[in-house]
């Protein structure tokens, strides 16, 4: 079943998820001016899969079922499958300019299936069926879910056993007949508020000693003792601002994180996928980390396509598009941001089937991915800001434009002055040029700066966590072997 964009919010009303922010619990929050923008953006998921020009990249057939699903329920069957994964997510940046959200459930999904699968031939355990009838259910109903990693980890030198105090990371606190009570919380949780389940992981190698760590489990979104602390974002107030708009820059849509803290949460046996198999931790953790690293090289593609956009747009507002600077810097936006393609369709089409039969992307390549990711949207950002020039930190507010204040001698007002003073080439009002430095304000430094520069760096893990797995998958010694032998060393 494939749920349309109006289904999707209606279902959210429908949910009792504990939302809190600026220190007040938000009732309506499908509505808050805050949050609404990433709801829309969940939105576009819905749109374009009920969309047939886009149905190829957006829908799959259900390995389970053989029935269309919304390709973000899917479990990848091939290269192919990949290779759209990051087609699908470059369409959606494009469409949204921002984060839509969806992706690191179906990274967890991925990655799920294939652990627990490999869990089940070792221990004989029944986590397997368990992910599988969850999926299902998931497939039927076009759900979203959260795919939850980080916890806040506390002291970074310690283990998560050996913090002083143990909520800070995920564990269980109870082990009964009919399933397990967990306590911690999970941070910096993209789409969280917007889901309606969540998957939660463990969020590094684990030790015997962090058996109670190493948990894995679903949940319904508002579940008892889950609540959610919604994340700030730069400029995020500028939408409580009333009859707000230019100044906002993307008024349509955004991203969205928050902390979820999970109280004393019980979980049935059904919805468990580990319950202390320490030893399987770091599978899940480097395999979810491989797809959603891979997913950057989509998602922050599309949102650079339109950055590119906006930035040439800017130099012709400006009427600097002629100058030959100008021409070299949206090149070089253009050259780097095709690379971070190049790198997520590489990483899809070296893929190889798992042992339990889905397709995984190449983990090395992956990585190398979302490395140039933590750098080259900066560059791209920079560029951008670069052409833009300075007025889109210093323009005046909205409200300026349209005030009708007399301030000039000759009766201007401070809306006459204000677009007589920043009017530039004759291609564009003053207000469109306001409009296209607002937005570039917004993705560089504002709320869509959250799906797009801050959120390369840290996403799917900091730089240093790509560079450990590039130089364990990077395999010196099989390079090594090949100097030697071409110089003749035995």
């Amino acid at each position: 079943m494939l749920m349309t964009k109006e289904q999707y919010i209606e279902s959210l009303r429908q949910m009792k998820t504990r939302v809190y922010m600026f220190g007040e619990q938000v009732e309506n929050w499908v509505d808050h001016p805050i949050i609404r923008p990433s709801i829309e953006c969940v939105g576009m998921t819905y749109e374009l899969a009920n969309d047939p020009e886009y149905a190829d990249l957006c829908t799959a057939k259900s390995s389970y079922t053989g029935e269309t699903v919304n390709r973000f329920t899917h479990l990848h069957q091939s290269t192919d499958d990949l290779i759209k994964k990051v087609k699908m997510l470059r369409l959606l940046g494009q469409k949204t300019a921002s984060c839509f959200q969806r992706c690191v459930g179906m990274d967890a999904f991925n990655a799920m299936f294939s652990t627990t699968y490999e869990m089940d031939k070792k221990y004989g355990t029944n986590y397997h069926d368990n992910f599988n009838n969850f999926l299902k259910m998931v497939q039927e109903n076009d759900f979203v879910v959260d795919g939850a990693m980080t916890d806040p980890k506390g002291d970074r030198g310690l283990a998560p056993n050996a913090q002083k105090d143990p909520d800070l990371f995920m564990h269980i606190v109870e082990r009964r007949e009919d399933g397990i009570v967990v306590r911690g919380a999970k941070a910096h949780q993209t789409g969280c508020i917007n889901s309606h389940w969540h998957i939660i992981m463990p969020t590094q190698a684990m030790r015997e000693e962090d058996a109670d760590y190493a948990v894995a489990f679903a949940t319904p979104t508002d579940a008892d003792g889950i609540y959610m602390i919604y994340g700030r974002q730069s400029c995020d107030t500028r939408k409580l601002e009333e009859g707000a708009d230019v100044d906002l820059g993307n008024a349509q849509f955004g991203g969205q994180e928050a902390l979820v803290v999970f109280d004393n949460v019980f979980i049935p046996n059904e919805y468990i996928f580990m319950a202390g198999e320490y030893d399987f931790a770091n599978m899940m953790v480097e395999r979810f980390a491989g797809y959603h690293r891979q997913s950057y090289g989509g998602c922050k593609v599309g949102v650079g396509d339109v950055l590119i956009g906006a930035a040439a747009l800017a130099a012709e507002y400006n009427g600097a598009q002629k100058a030959s600077h100008i021409k070299d810097k949206l090149i070089e936006m253009v050259h780097l941001n095709e690379t971070l393609y190049c790198c997520g369709i590489a990483c899809s089409a070296e893929g190889q089937a798992t042992e339990a039969g889905n397709y995984q992307i190449d983990l090395l390549l992956a990585n190398v991915c979302k490395q140039n990711v933590t750098r080259f949207p900066y560059d791209i950002t920079r560029l951008a800001e670069d052409i833009a020039g300075g007025l889109m930190v210093t323009m005046p507010a909205e409200s300026d434009f349209n005030s009708d204040l007399v301030v000039g001698k000759n009766g201007e007002t401070v809306g006459e002055i204000c677009n007589k003073y920043f009017a530039a080439a004759p291609s564009c009002t003053t207000e469109e040029r306001m409009r296209i430095l607002r937005f570039i304000e917004n993705m560089c430094l504002g709320a869509s700066a959250v799906g797009y520069r801050t959120e390369s760096l840290h996403g799917a893990g900091s730089p240093q966590a790509q560079r450990i797995m590039i130089a364990r998958q990077g395999n010196l010694e099989a390079k090594k072997a090949l100097a030697k032998n071409i110089a003749g060393i035995k």
